[in-house]
């Protein structure tokens, strides 16, 4: 099962997620629908529509729920997957354009919910994707339905009451045993997910929060903590550049860019500077990965709480086990990470994502340093339980039960900034 997992997660992505899954959902309805569409409808929820709103599309001078659709529209061909962005040729592009599709916000269960209805004057055609980026999860033909299935927060065909139940001991056996496929793989992530972190230094992208903290540090790194920081910001600079519609792909976890490279990009860097083996460092990542990607199944992929403190966990978990630290010493790691940035939250995808996976990841290494002295807070303190499977319930309660508002006012906020640049 964790096999699976990994190999359906850890995929390539052109472009932030939430706009490549607008994308699909209109390259499915257009795959669909005989002719081209007179009428565009749209209906999505309040997180797609804060998550696209402010992040650059590659290649494209519109942003947003919309532009993404048009774009899809044009391409008509899923094939790509989340990568279907990198397939948009200068004539889709114009003919997306023109495109003047009707978009309306629904409340839904599922927080990603996509629903893109295309028709003309003989056919029509409707695709649904739901729970997670790539899940189809409804297809209409002129009113025929071709696929109508239940779908979970979490979609994929795995059970996501599993991904919730793996243990830190379940992640740790399976990633020292793990097989040489997944090794392959979690290799991939790190090259592909560099190769952006070191374009970011290229050019000015967003905040060009990568860029300038490397101005500060050496090129190669002397201690530790030079590690941590070259890290940290080479993360940082891989989302300067990929929120500014860098055309390079990504290695996402849980849907994410952001939070792929938050994972995989400093566990790099430091076991570089560790002299780790390939076979350590992989074992360091798919920890990493696996942590991630729990979090992500108890909070929700698309909620108010920032993915990148969640991946930042992660991250602190598999630098751990890189430094030699035992599964006691991982505990410690998610009880400090959840004392300290609980509440961080997530206003969307776009240029300051760089801002909070940097601050995340300096969070994870003061973690680290403190677990490592045996330091953690207790169950006096706040939200941290009695153990750690008890501070992530509460993180978890905390983001769908405690933060349902906070999402509504932050992008009620989003909104009204919208409205007033209209005017």
């Amino acid at each position: 099962m964790i096999s699976d997992l990994l190999k359906q997660e850890m995929i390539l992505a052109m472009g932030c997620t939430e706009p490549a899954a607008c994308a699909l959902a209109g390259a499915k309805a257009a795959e669909l629908l005989d002719g081209r569409p007179v009428k565009i409808e749209i209906y999505t929820t309040r997180d797609i529509l804060k998550n696209a709103m402010g992040v650059h599309i590659p290649g494209f001078d519109k942003k947003g729920v919309k532009a993404a659709v048009c774009l899809g529209i044009a391409v008509a061909d899923v094939s790509e997957g989340l990568d279907i962005l990198s397939t948009v040729s200068p004539v889709q592009k114009q003919y997306a354009s023109g495109l003047n599709p009707d978009l309306e916000l629904i409340q839904s269960n599922l927080p990603l919910y996509i629903k893109v209805v295309l028709s003309n004057e003989k056919h029509s055609s409707v695709a649904v994707i739901s729970g997670s980026h790539t899940s189809f999860s409804h297809i209409e033909k002129d009113g025929v339905v071709l696929k109508d299935k239940a779908v979970d927060s979490i979609g994929h065909k795995i059970d996501p009451d599993q991904v919730e139940k793996l243990t830190l001991s379940d992640i740790v056996t399976y990633s020292k045993n793990m097989p040489k496929e997944i090794e392959i793989l979690l290799e991939k992530a790190i090259d592909v997910n560099m190769k952006i972190a070191e374009q970011s230094l290229n050019e000015e992208y967003g905040l060009s929060v990568g860029k300038t903290l490397m101005k500060e540090l050496p090129p190669y790194p002397k201690t530790l903590q030079d590690a941590y920081n070259l890290g940290a910001a080479l993360a940082a600079g891989g989302s300067d550049a990929r929120m500014a519609g860098c055309q390079l792909p990504v290695m996402i976890n849980s849907g994410s860019g952001n939070q792929g490279m938050t994972l995989s990009i400093p566990i790099a860097v430091v076991a570089k500077y560790l002299k780790k083996s390939q076979r350590d460092t992989a074992q360091a990542l798919c920890i990493a990965e696996l942590v991630g990607l729990m979090l992500s199944a108890k909070k929700g992929r698309l909620s108010a709480q920032c993915g990148a403190f969640t991946a930042a966990i992660g991250t602190g978990c598999g630098l751990a086990f890189l430094q030699g630290g035992t599964k006691k010493v991982m505990e410690r790691v998610v009880d400090n990470m959840i004392g300290n940035l609980t509440g961080i939250v997530c206003d969307g995808a776009k240029m300051t994502c760089a801002l909070k996976i940097y601050s995340c990841l300096q969070s994870a290494f003061l973690s680290i340093k403190l677990a490592f002295a045996g330091l953690s807070p207790d169950a006096e303190c706040g939200i941290i339980g009695n153990d750690m499977e008890n501070s992530v319930d509460n993180l978890s309660y905390i983001t769908h039960d405690g933060m349902e508002q906070v999402d509504k006012n932050i992008l009620d906020i989003m909104l009204n900034k919208e409205k007033c640049a209209s005017k």
